[in-house]
């Protein structure tokens, strides 16, 4: 095969990968643009504010997104996902404790509230006061009412924090289609220049015929 053949061979193979390449860095960026977009505007609606720093107390005073991110608007899949685990889940965590509750969550306060109740009904039943126990059971039904909204609102912001990343993968993704696009391109250019540079005569790998 000719020399000349071959680089130009090669040269328009490289031109249709490399815009290939381009077009996939396109849709990889208008799907970051979207995930970024999509979520900032979300977030937004919620019209969420991290608390000051003088108002933090316990051990959120020691998060450093808390720290960093205060006074803001929840606004980024960075900042929900520092308030669904440094503020949403800190508070679950702490008013768990203070209920005598430690480490419970919404599932698994179900059978206290339950045990609750039914105390209330075998007093009224035995005729015993029950103004105690009501007021354990409310405590305990307001504790996993509690902890229902918020584990929902921190696996909603976690959700948006998880899409979030995806974007920022894609940008990634993007950026490397895009740089391997003009290093083909570059390379197809120079397959073209030493096609137009090389005589047309010239073949690849001659084999010499020997008497």
């Amino acid at each position: 095969m000719k020399r000349r053949t071959l680089d130009l061979v090669f040269s328009v193979g490289g031109v249709l990968l490399a815009v290939l390449l381009a077009i996939l860095g396109f849709v990889l960026k208008d799907n970051a643009d979207f995930a970024k977009s999509y979520v900032h505007n979300q977030l937004s609606q919620q019209d969420i504010t991290f608390t000051p720093v003088a108002g933090l107390t316990g051990d959120a005073k020691t998060s450093v997104c808390l720290n960093k991110y205060a006074e803001t608007a929840l606004d980024s899949g960075k900042k929900a996902e520092c308030y669904a685990n440094d503020y949403i889940a800190l508070h679950l965590r702490e008013g768990a404790k203070a209920a005598g509750q430690e480490g419970k969550t919404y599932a698994s306060l179900g059978p206290a509230v339950t045990a609750a109740k039914k105390a209330v009904t075998d007093a009224k039943t035995a005729g015993k006061p029950t103004d105690e126990l009501q007021k354990a059971a409310d405590s305990l039904a307001g504790l996993r009412e509690n902890a229902f909204k918020g584990e929902t609102l921190r696996g909603l912001l976690l959700t948006s924090y998880g899409f979030s990343v995806f974007g920022e993968k894609g940008g990634q993704a993007e950026m490397v289609c895009f740089g391997a696009a003009l290093v083909l391109l570059l390379a197809s250019i120079a397959g073209f220049i030493h096609a137009l540079t090389t005589p047309k005569d010239k073949v690849v790998a001659a084999v010499s015929h020997t008497a």
